[in-house]
């Protein structure tokens, strides 16, 4: 196995692996571990390149820290990504070399489940490794945080809806999710509970098809999703959805899903302002799994403990809408401005 260090200005650690016997080739990114230890997902997707997989590595590591700084989660921010095709290219021994992989840091990155991974895939990580979490609850963890993700999710999308339509209530509203995995198709189910209209989209139809026999919902393709009219627009895949191309043909009020990175840049958020679309910052609405997880790294996982966090979405979210308006300035520069004054406190004993 070769680790590699690269420098990188602005954080803390970035590094690559190749281990030729297993097949890994992955990359993690520390970002910022002034709150505490970095705790983030490892992702695995075909990216084209190491360049691809290390600049999406970057962006969601820093997405980590301002997550968790605004969610209060006593952590650092973190992420791990493989470079490799999540339905051909999983083995036990590829996954134990990325827990030898995680060990090398000694502790300063916490690993979880994340796109293109699952729960098991982290068993055979932590048979290498202590520094995992969303292991299955019969191993005393608190298991797939996708749940946990959809809840916030949800309650973050009513904050929204409260504040465009001044009515909280899903009855008649239409939300349309691109993405149908583990986390958007808990959401479809506690938005369909609630009297939403569903639009359903994922790169694979069965997906979607399978969500929407459940919820009720109807079915779009995943290349006409980002335009389709609707009062939310839940980006529930992988991240930059808002862009140059796609800002001129959003026909939707509301921005609100568990993807990361949603705006592919920061000025984007001010494009959505100026169109009277209501961005909820990704970073703060879906830190529902990495809340759950948060819990579990403090000691003794307590569910009812990590309920109470993840329902503190909604009033972050009602606090950054605040700001904006106070300050006439986008949602993600108000979230921005709330994670960089909790990172300048001092980290919680």
């Amino acid at each position: 196995m070769k680790i590699e260090t690269i420098p990188q200005e602005g954080y803390e650690k970035l590094v690559k692996c190749q281990d030729p016997e297993s097949g890994l080739r992955a990359v993690i990114a520390v970002h910022d571990t002034t709150l505490g230890p970095a705790l983030g997902g490892l992702r695995m997707w075909p990216y084209g390149s190491w360049d691809d997989a290390i600049f999406d590595v970057l962006r969601l590591s820093k997405g980590m820290t301002y997550k968790s700084a605004v969610a209060d989660t006593g952590l650092g921010g973190g992420k791990s990504v493989i470079i490799g095709n999540s339905k051909t290219d999983k083995s036990e021994a590829l996954f134990r070399a990325m827990g030898r992989f995680v060990d090398s840091l000694g502790g300063k990155y916490i690993t979880a489940e994340d796109v293109g991974t699952s729960v098991e895939d982290m068993v055979n990580v932590r048979k290498e490794t202590k520094y995992v979490t969303g292991l299955p609850l019969e191993l005393g963890s608190s298991g797939d945080p996708s749940p946990w993700t959809a809840l916030g999710t949800f309650l973050g999308i009513k904050a929204c809806l409260g504040e465009v339509f001044g009515s909280e209530s899903f009855e008649g509203r239409t939300v349309a999710i691109q993405g149908c995995g583990h986390v958007g198709a808990f959401l479809a189910e506690h938005l369909a509970k609630a009297g939403a209209k569903l639009i359903l989209a994922d790169i694979a139809p069965e997906r979607a098809r399978a969500v929407a026999a459940a919820s009720g919902g109807t079915v779009r393709d995943a290349s006409s999703i980002l335009d389709v009219e609707c009062d939310v627009l839940a980006p529930c895949a992988l991240g930059a959805v808002v862009n140059d191309e796609t800002l001129p043909n959003f026909r939707t009020k509301i921005i609100a899903g568990a993807a990361n990175n949603v705006l592919l840049r920061e000025d984007h958020g001010l494009r959505l302002k100026e169109a009277g679309i209501l961005y909820a910052p990704d970073y703060v609405i879906n830190a529902g799994g990495i809340i759950n997880v948060s819990i579990e790294v403090e000691g003794a996982y307590d569910e009812a403990r990590s309920r109470t966090k993840v329902e503190n979405i909604y009033d972050a979210l009602k606090r950054i809408f605040e700001i904006s308006k106070a300050e006439d300035i986008p949602t993600n520069g108000a979230a921005n401005r709330l994670a960089k004054e909790r990172l300048s406190q001092p980290a919680r004993s």
